[in-house]
């Protein structure tokens, strides 16, 4: 039966696979919005002040909230944003409107997690003056 499906060209119809959720950047702001780290993997945002903008939009549209415990969701241009802040850094993650919040938010909390034990669990960010 399966064959039958490939040779009259109905494969699509009767197999459907799922793709797999799309990150489109993950951010790294300190507490005033300047860049510590990011990784664009969508060319969305296709120039370098493009990108700044962006980053300057998602941080002034989450600086009055507190997601200091728990991973947060809000949307910014037709995109989802989860985001956590810990100490004095701020954690971002965009997907595409049509993903699923839930897995976003596990690939922030693994990406979080990996960065704490990198760091021995003293994430902080700290500049020398």
């Amino acid at each position: 039966m399966f064959l039958r499906y490939i040779t009259y060209g109905r494969f699509d119809q009767c197999f459907t696979p799922e793709l797999p959720p799309i990150v489109k950047n993950i951010l790294l702001l300190d507490s005033e919005g300047k860049c510590i780290a990011v990784k664009y993997y969508s060319d969305d945002w296709p120039s370098n002040s493009a990108k700044e903008a962006f980053q300057k939009a998602v941080f002034n549209k989450t600086q009055k909230t507190n997601a200091r415990t728990e991973v947060e969701v809000t949307a910014l241009e037709n995109n989802i944003i989860v985001y956590k802040f810990v100490q004095d850094l701020h954690f971002f993650l965009t997907g595409g409107e049509e993903e699923n919040e839930l897995i976003l938010a596990s690939v922030l909390q693994g990406l979080f997690d990996a960065v704490s034990l990198l760091l021995r669990c003293h994430v902080s960010y700290t500049t020398k003056r």
